[in-house]
């Protein structure tokens, strides 16, 4: 019953909303059921120490990331389940919770919603409560900077949707990145020992698409 009305809801919230120029955002939910929302506020006790009503958040950061796969359903179905996969054990110490994202970019452009992006998603270590995630279909061997241009044209349209359905917005970061915000008031990880490394999406991706939107002037991550 509760999937159900988050599909609807999902579909009904952006309804009133300006979707991405000549970009159709498509809905394709992950579960999400009231078992995923209350893992979803354990992962925000334990990481970040606070107790909460909801998972809701106020977007302060857009994190670009790429899924290492070069299929969309492949991609979609790492996502989907509620509890994190057998071969994260690289972040399994710090919950069961899933990774997920709030937006999944195909190969050729395609953008789907997989949840609300006013709810936290496991994307970020470190700053969760803050961010709204963008995965792209991609990223052959974890290494190659092997986005399309379609995807380019996507991600810049739904950063633009995203920092006028959100003014309180102020950082744009590729995954890779995500470390440089330590020192920031936004990050929120109490364990010092939890990070991993990233390569995604990579430098180039990352600078076509802060170029094309220099006019929102979104920060990039302190330079370490």
């Amino acid at each position: 019953m509760l999937k159900h009305l988050l599909i609807a809801f999902v579909s009904l919230a952006f309804l009133s909303a300006q979707e991405p120029q000549n970009r159709q955002i498509i809905d394709k939910p992950i579960e999400f059921t009231q078992k995923r929302i209350d893992m979803t506020k354990e992962y925000i006790k334990s990481s970040y120490g606070f107790d909460v009503d909801d998972i809701t958040i106020i977007p302060k950061i857009v994190v670009l990331h790429w899924t290492a796969e070069m299929d969309l359903e492949r991609s979609f179905n790492r996502l989907s389940p509620e509890k994190l996969l057998s071969d994260r054990k690289d972040i399994m110490k710090a919950g069961a919770l899933n990774v997920s994202a709030h937006y999944l970019v195909d190969r050729d452009g395609t953008i789907y919603r997989l949840m609300p992006d006013n709810w936290m998603a496991r994307h970020v270590i470190g700053l969760n409560m803050n961010s709204i995630g963008i995965e792209n279909v991609g990223g052959k061997g974890n290494v190659n900077e092997d986005l399309t241009p379609q995807q380019l044209q996507s991600n810049i349209a739904l950063v633009r949707y995203l920092k006028h359905k959100y003014p309180t917005i102020e950082y744009m970061i590729g995954h890779y990145e995500y470390t440089q915000m330590v020192h920031t008031p936004l990050w929120l990880e109490k364990d010092n020992s939890y990070r991993t490394i990233k390569a995604d999406p990579g430098p180039k991706f990352m600078h076509a698409v802060r170029s094309a939107v220099q006019d929102l002037e979104l920060k990039e991550a302190p330079k370490e």
